[in-house]
């Protein structure tokens, strides 16, 4: 491929972000079906090395420790994590897709890529019943005939592999010398994990809540809001990978309409490289936060209302 057209296909996969599109990274597990991951989340796919460094007394889904680039990293089985048949690394090829998720790398091992397509976020589709709900799966999608299950990455994580989700004494100190309870977030999210990572961070605030599982929910609400002349919420936390509305679209809406735009808007995502910051920026996004990090969770609130309040001190 000529620098042309490379540079013409980088351009092209970092412009989805502005059209509620998406490239993702089709994949098989051992049960034969086919799954998906957002391709800006994967760094490298690698076959999966023979020698594997195992960790004593780790969760069973976690193999051991690869090397990726002079640096150990966790290998996850995908399938055994689901609950399916583990794959057989040692005796099968197999592969390894090494992710970025909040500023730590993975290593998720599958059975085999398949192949990248391209979707709308509105052909992505949230599965409705409380069954879905504990499962790992958040979403659904179709490559043809094909179904593609799209995982709650944050949730298999957490669970697996455990997120801190203590707020410092410092900061919830911090939060007392404040008038804190006269905020109020709206919040939302896909990922049954998140929501309850940022729920928790919120509580040891103090800080008032409205919790949402899509964007096009939370802007419902927000437009329901203006037209009955009372707006309750003065701090908005997104989510960037969702069903039917993305975080980039939910940023750009908001924004774009001037009764909603003075509204403290922070995109709260797992795809925390800089491309990603720089396309919040560009949307209008007011703050950035990587996901599993509750300090920077309570120190973007503080810093907001802190804002807030020196100015409705100095008028």
């Amino acid at each position: 491929m000529s620098e042309a057209n490379f540079l013409a296909d980088v351009n092209k996969r970092a412009n989805l972000a502005f059209s509620n599109e998406m490239e993702m990274l089709t994949f098989v597990l051992t049960d034969g079906q086919l799954y998906g991951l957002n391709v800006f989340k994967i760094i490298e796919i690698l076959e999966c090395p023979k020698h594997v460094t195992r960790i004593p007394q780790s969760h069973p889904a976690i193999k051991g420790t690869i090397d990726f680039r002079g640096h150990a990293i966790n290998l996850l089985d995908l399938s055994e994590a689901l609950g399916l048949e583990s794959i057989p690394y040692q005796d099968r090829l197999s592969y390894v897709l090494v992710c970025e998720y909040s500023t730590s790398i993975q290593g998720f091992l599958v059975s085999e890529p398949d192949r990248l397509i391209q979707k709308s976020w509105n052909d992505v589709i949230r599965p409705d019943g409380s069954l879905y709900g504990a499962s790992y799966l958040t979403a659904i999608t179709y490559d043809g005939e094909r179904t593609v299950q799209i995982l709650d990455v944050e949730k298999i994580l957490g669970d697996i592999i455990g997120i801190e989700d203590a707020i410092s004494t410092d900061m919830t100190q911090r939060a007392k010398q404040l008038h804190i309870d006269k905020f109020h977030v709206l919040a939302v999210d896909d990922s049954n994990a998140a929501r309850q990572l940022m729920s928790s961070a919120f509580n040891q605030l103090g800080l008032r809540h409205t919790l949402f599982d899509s964007a096009d929910k939370a802007l419902e609400e927000l437009e329901r809001c203006l037209a009955s002349g009372d707006m309750p919420y003065n701090i908005i936390f997104s989510d960037i990978e969702m069903p039917v509305m993305d975080g980039f679209t939910f940023t750009r809406k908001v924004k774009q309409n001037p009764k909603l735009a003075h509204i403290h808007l922070a995109l709260h995502s797992s795809l925390s490289n800089k491309s990603n910051q720089d396309k919040a920026a560009q949307m209008g996004a007011d703050a950035f936060i990587p996901k599993f990090q509750p300090n920077k969770i309570a120190a973007a609130i503080l810093d907001q209302v802190e804002r807030v309040e020196g100015v409705a001190r100095a008028s």
